[in-house]
């Protein structure tokens, strides 16, 4: 089996011919996600995007068990990673203050903004898994460059 680093170089230069020239935000996460949980599969239990809406957090394209429909800013993971515009990784879901638990099985978290090129936060990366401390800087650095990528061609 390759190394997690392994899988995220693989997982990066796939991501990149994937999308190139696409612009269309659905059509891009959703097989962004799918590539994401294919590649990694049971590292990650559900992977998913949500995109700012209306002053919300709005369930978008993903992969895994059913999920919460709207996160208010500040609220839980992903919303603490949208109002302080930076990639949150959570060893223990449940130690988190504010957590939601849109699934029981989540036990570890990381949230990757992505911005636009103002810095304006436009979405999230949300990926959860069923292990404590299931994240890392390596998980931390290669999603960063993802989500980077990904909102250079969505919102440039």
């Amino acid at each position: 089996m390759n190394s997690k680093e392994e899988q995220y170089k693989s997982l990066l230069a796939q991501l990149a011919s994937l999308i190139e020239g696409e612009r269309e935000e659905v059509s891009v996460l959703s097989n962004a996600s799918a590539l994401l949980r294919e590649v990694m599969g049971d590292r990650y239990f559900w992977v998913g995007f949500y995109l700012v809406r209306d002053g919300k957090l709005v369930l978008g394209p993903f992969q895994g068990t059913v999920a919460c429909y709207r996160i208010a800013l500040g609220r839980g993971v992903c919303g603490t990673a949208w109002q302080q515009r930076t990639t949150l990784v959570v060893p223990d879901v449940e130690q988190f203050a504010g957590h939601i638990a849109c699934s029981s099985l989540s036990r570890s978290e990381i949230v990757v903004p992505l911005a636009d090129g103002d810095g304006v936060v436009r979405a999230v990366l949300d990926i959860d898994s069923r292990d404590l401390a299931a994240f890392d800087e390596v998980d931390e650095r290669y999603l960063n460059q993802a989500a980077a990528m990904l909102a250079a061609t969505l919102y440039g």
